[in-house]
């Protein structure tokens, strides 16, 4: 938060204290009574500012969202409601001896001091009113990754408990983000509400998604498949963009270079006036190749990737907006036998070996919103992609496309004082095919599509007791009907401790290619014949303490987390061939659903000291992963099943401040039963502020561990290798200096 700001609010402050200790000495004077409620649920709030445009009168509302201004201002006086939150609102004083009722709109995803506002739940809910635990990396975090990967927010989850990025290719580089224990196919991302990425799609999906243009980045553990349907069956993360603010330009640019020759170049621009508002996305990366452990394969591969993301904002009025976006994305990523990379084919020498992926995703969609429509708010989005995908290695070659789209019409209404209910509709589909001139065409075309409708009521049962009540039910073209209740509860004992507890159904429709798949077996990967979809029923709960103690140069907050967590996944499906059940066939790799369960439970322990900018974080997370359809190998593999971590960052002074992180990543089995040993990761920062130039110097992995220390990673023949499961880092130590340039004007 700004100086300039504190001053604001310290200014604002002492002038309400002063009107209110005037106010028996301007007793004798009419007073004017305004009434200050949320616009969707009409609950009065406590503590907003009202005051005269001027500044030399105000006062704060009461428990019943209600303050007195004595005198009463002029008729037709400019009057200024300000609370934490919402929107700041004007108006103008009636005339003598009437109320002044003023209804004050939630301003979406902002984040104003302390409080922050959820989008992914649907109701723009405060994070401490929400039933379902919900972690939130706001703009800071954002600011800070911009400066350490801005290429990408893949390390972002990395300091979060429960989840972890696990590599899942020696030679692209590819990630999967892994919530409690499940692999990534079974996490939904989300951006702005709509499903991003799914099925063949979804590689390399948050390797290219970059922290300079995004708001906030919301992470819900657990059974979500009654918010957005089929995929959020360990959880769901929505990605919420950055959006113009009226009277405030927004301009960034930054530069970054690390040590393993990647350079990144990105901008962002943002400006809205009455009516029209814009804001745009630009971004370029290079990373040249290089072969870290010097086994002649390419550890780090060389990646070319243009980012566009213009959106066009419309306001009709006061309550309405209209957004329209286009993303578009081309991506060349090029690894394997590094003398191939470097000078071309030898077969004389047996340098033959590499995979090339060029991808290219374009995405348009369309976002309205009403937010006084029969006293609620009615939300249209729809969304479309198509994305291509070319494949090329020495020993096949494939081009496939996969299409896919998402609309929806939701309707948002306070039932009371006590209900918030959102009910709505939606249909999304998809459809894969590989291209007829394919060298090796995919066997597993598919076609796609869900009708899907759904409800959500959001009872305050009692003042410190909310329930939180979900219902879907989605008809798939290939795999029938489902119905998916969900069931959260927020209990707040104390006004420092919280509980929550929430569980719900769950499921996934099969997709024939993971991002754990080599791209040499995408051909070899037969047709989804006589498989079921995969479901689940998942519980999550967590205890939460928080303390302020003042007394400090700034007030410290303390703050203690337990929660455990449990999932049981029906029906899940196990690739024939690859170790992960049945025997291997040469021609041909047929998934199928496997006779018993796959389950995850584990435990989450954090605690967390902040004062300011200045914090320190511990944290703990025990998983146990299991499939019980292998009686020989029933540990899941490549999920740690100890994760401990501690980050600190200290602000010296309002230019400067360092960070330390450390971690361990415990024992980990592996497909064939294997245990790896467990690791240390250690990382630090420095940071520089200069007006609005910010420095930065980060270091990852600073103690070089590497996966190829302990054993080699590609194994022979060498003209097409085979790899092993990927359990610790392959590139090694990575530093890295980025400039980064702000520029907000405040009006």
């Amino acid at each position: 938060m700004s100086f300039f700001y504190h001053v604001f609010t310290q200014v604002r402050g002492l002038l309400v204290l002063l009107a209110l200790l005037l106010l028996p000495a301007l007793g004798h004077g009419q007073s004017l009574r305004v009434v200050v409620r949320d616009s969707l649920r009409r609950e009065p709030l406590v503590g907003a500012s009202v005051l005269v445009a001027d500044k030399t009168q105000g006062a704060a509302t009461d428990v019943a969202g209600a303050a007195m201004l004595t005198p009463a201002p002029k008729a037709g006086t400019r009057l200024l409601i300000v609370s934490l939150g919402y929107a700041s609102r004007s108006v103008a004083a009636p005339a003598s001896g009437q109320d002044l009722v003023v209804l004050l709109k939630l301003a979406p995803g902002v984040v104003i001091e302390e409080e922050v506002l959820v989008t992914a739940t649907r109701t723009n809910s405060r994070i401490e009113d929400l039933p379902t635990r919900v972690e939130v990396l706001g703009a800071e975090e954002m600011e800070e990754e911009s400066s350490i990967k801005p290429a990408s927010i893949a390390s972002l989850f990395g300091d979060i408990a429960g989840t972890q990025i696990q590599p899942t290719s020696p030679t692209t580089g590819n990630l999967d983000l892994r919530l409690q224990g499940l692999p990534g196919q079974y996490t939904q991302i989300l951006r702005d509400g709509v499903p991003l990425y799914g099925g063949f799609a979804g590689s390399f999906g948050l390797l290219t998604v970059p922290p300079l243009d995004l708001r906030q980045v919301e992470l819900i553990k657990g059974s979500n498949s009654t918010l957005y349907g089929g995929g959020a069956i360990a959880g769901l993360v929505n990605l919420v963009s950055k959006t113009p603010t009226l009277g405030t330009p927004q301009y960034a640019a930054s530069f970054n270079q690390t040590s393993l020759r990647e350079t990144d170049l990105n901008g962002f621009a943002a400006r809205r006036g009455a009516r029209w508002g814009y804001s745009l996305y630009a971004g370029l990366v290079k990373q040249k190749e290089k072969d870290v452990d010097g086994d002649g394969f390419v550890d780090v591969p060389r990646v070319s990737n243009a980012n566009l993301h213009p959106r066009l904002f419309f306001y009709p009025n006061g309550h309405s907006q209209v957004a329209l976006g286009y993303t578009g994305t081309l991506e060349s990523r090029r690894a394997g036998d590094a003398q191939v990379l470097k000078t071309g084919f030898d077969p004389v020498r047996g340098h033959v070996f590499f995979i090339d992926n060029t991808s290219l995703r374009n995405t348009a969609d369309l976002l309205y919103t009403n937010d006084e429509l029969a006293g609620g708010r009615l939300t249209v989005k729809g969304t479309i992609t198509d994305f291509v995908r070319d494949v090329n290695t020495n020993s096949n070659a494939f081009t496939a496309y996969q299409t896919t789209y998402y609309t929806e019409a939701s309707y948002l209404h306070a039932a009371g004082p006590r209900h918030t209910i959102v009910v709505g509709l939606n249909v999304n589909g998809e459809h894969l095919a590989s291209f007829h001139n394919s060298a090796t065409p995919l066997r597993s075309p598919y076609t796609y599509h869900t009708l899907g409708a759904f409800g959500q009521d959001d009872w305050r049962v009692l003042p410190r007791l909310r329930l939180q009540a979900g219902l879907r039910l989605d008809r798939h073209n290939q795999y029938g009907t489902f119905v998916l209740p969900r069931l959260a509860l927020l209990y707040k004992a104390s006004d420092a401790v919280t509980a929550r507890l929430n569980g719900g159904l769950g499921y996934r429709a099969p997709v024939p290619y993971i991002n754990s798949l080599d791209e040499r077996n995408y051909p070899l990967v037969r047709g989804l014949a006589g498989v079921q979809a995969e479901t689940s029923f998942g519980l999550n709960g967590d205890v939460n303490y928080q303390r302020t103690f003042d007394g400090f140069d700034e007030p410290l907050v303390l703050s203690v987390n337990q929660s455990f967590f449990y999932t049981s996944l029906s029906n899940p499906l196990v690739l024939n061939g690859l170790g992960f059940a049945g025997p291997f066939q040469a021609n041909y790799l047929t998934w199928q659903n496997a006779a018993a369960p796959l389950s995850t439970r584990g435990l989450e322990t954090y605690v967390r000291l902040r004062a300011d900018e200045t914090e320190l974080y511990l944290g703990y997370v025990f998983t146990d992963a299991r499939r019980q359809y292998d009686a020989a190998n029933p540990h899941l593999p490549l999920a740690a099943r100890h994760k401990f971590a501690a980050v600190g960052l200290v602000e010296f002074t309002e230019a400067f401040s360092a960070g330390l992180e450390a971690s361990y990543i415990g024992q980990q089995y592996l497909s064939d039963g294997h245990v790896t040993p467990g690791y240390p990761l250690f990382a630090a920062l420095l940071r520089y502020h200069a007006g609005q130039f910010t420095f930065a110097l980060n270091g990852e992995n600073l103690l070089d561990y590497r996966q190829t220390r302990r054993e080699k990673v590609v194994l022979a023949p060498f003209d097409n290798p085979s790899f092993r499961d990927l359990w610790a880092p392959v590139e090694g130590r990575v530093v890295n200096l980025s400039l980064t340039w702000r520029w907000t004007a405040h009006g």
